[in-house]
């Protein structure tokens, strides 16, 4: 297949709505594209991948990526060996701990001192199949408001450059959110639309196991949503934000995108919460709790029954963002300390549908980190198949209600007029998780 060159791939690009539904891997084979995903009727054709990390260190996300990228994982009661190769990799950083040279001298990686040789192999031109960012962990500045400035914009736009100047694009995977301004998460979206590559980015809790094993029904007459969970902002906040957004997607008319968010502290939040309309909420956070295997306990069992008050009394200090959609429905995130991520929504007949997405951590009931592994299948899929298996749209979404979450911290706790995050998209009829 000849590519086309770069003038008149340049001024056949234009720009399309940040709503836009991902783009067909049809039009992945018909020429802007990486030749890698016309050969996906080849079953033993591996696409050649650009692996770019910021640190690679015991646990760090670059780990659990290039080791299963590299080694394969387990799937579905059997190994499952790594449907793509990686053709070279790219690291930013060499700490104290590092274990990518010993990865590059096992496995005869080609590494590169650059993104963009990374991209070209070290030539001139594009010479991937697709790019796998994962821009977590290292030494990174923070902003004035506690944010880590990891490169992820930064990187993209380079490598939308290589693909610019190559007259070709391929597909892109980046890990967790977009970046920690809206502008750039914006941009990120709309030059993979303008270029046309497919775009994939999130978090795992979206495609982990869940118990019991349940979706929100598809066209749910959803009426809130919930997730409580544990970590920091700009960290583990996008993990619960996309723990609810993947159930509350789902919902009758799909998403509408987010008119206010207004993020609380500790008395400030359990204060906002006995006001008459959290009655839901409140019944939702219990609900939610029903599903966590690690509650505060006193010789092995809870002090009392779950109740608003004993979480008051057994976990005072939390943070929440309290969300309003444009459709009405409201999503209430809540940081705790029980370390694990539930969800519960209530549909507008009184029905609850609830579970915990399943997120064993290494040191925490396992050794592995196993629930990275739907989502490493999910990036290989699409750099076999030319299509992302759900929109980046959520990310966006969850990115912007990040970003509005820790202005609403920063500016003392006032809720913050959101019409910016107006992103309106469809959910898959198909839920992705990992059932088998």
């Amino acid at each position: 297949m000849k590519n086309t060159n770069r003038r008149s791939f340049l001024t056949s690009l234009s720009a399309s709505a940040v709503s836009a539904s991902v783009v067909p891997s049809s039009i992945y084979c018909s020429g802007a594209f990486s030749e890698s995903a016309c050969h996906a009727a080849d079953p033993a054709y591996r696409p050649k991948i650009a692996f770019l990390g910021t640190v690679d260190r015991r646990h760090s996300h670059a780990q659990h990526f290039l080791d299963r990228h590299l080694l394969g994982y387990t799937w579905n009661g059997g190994w499952q060996l790594p449907r793509i190769e990686l053709a070279s990799i790219f690291m930013d950083q060499i700490p104290e701990g590092d274990l990518s040279q010993d990865r590059i001298r096992r496995h005869k990686l080609n590494a590169y001192p650059t993104i963009e040789e990374a991209l070209t192999l070290g030539g001139e031109k594009l010479a991937v199949d697709g790019v796998i960012i994962i821009g977590e962990h290292g030494d990174y500045p923070k902003n004035e408001k506690g944010q880590t400035r990891y490169p992820r914009y930064d990187w993209f736009k380079r490598i939308v450059k290589v693909f610019e100047d190559s007259g070709r694009s391929v597909p892109v995977f980046n890990d967790k959110h977009l970046s920690t301004r809206w502008d750039e998460c914006v941009e990120m979206v709309a030059d993979s639309r303008r270029l046309e590559f497919p775009f994939l980015a999130g978090s795992s809790l979206p495609v982990t196991r869940r118990m019991p094993d349940l979706d929100m029904p598809y066209n749910a007459d959803l009426k809130e949503s919930v997730c409580v969970a544990y970590g920091g902002i700009d960290s583990y906040d996008i993990h619960a934000l996309e723990t609810a957004q993947c159930m509350s997607e789902r919902r009758q008319h799909g998403e509408r995108g987010v008119r206010q968010v207004h993020a609380l502290r500790d008395e400030n939040f359990y204060r906002r919460i006995s006001e008459d309309d959290c009655e839901v909420t409140r019944q939702l956070i219990l609900s939610a709790l029903s599903r966590s295997h690690n509650l505060p306990v006193k010789d092995g069992f809870t002090t009392a029954p779950l109740s608003m008050d004993w979480l008051q009394q057994e976990l005072p200090k939390v943070t929440a963002y309290v969300i309003e959609h444009n459709d009405g429905l409201r999503t209430t995130m809540l940081l705790t300390g029980i370390r694990d991520f539930n969800y519960a929504g209530m549909l507008n007949d009184g029905e609850i549908v609830s579970c915990q997405m399943y997120l064993p951590m290494p040191g925490h009931g396992s050794t592995t980190a196993d629930f990275f592994n739907p989502l490493v299948r999910h990036a290989e899929t699409m750099m076999l198949e030319g299509e992302a298996p759900y929109p980046v749209d959520r990310t966006l979404l969850t990115s912007g209600m990040v970003i509005a979450g820790v202005e609403s911290l920063h500016a003392g706790e006032k809720a913050l007029a959101t019409p910016h995050l107006n992103v309106a998209y469809q959910a898959p009829n198909e839920s992705l998780y990992w059932r088998a």
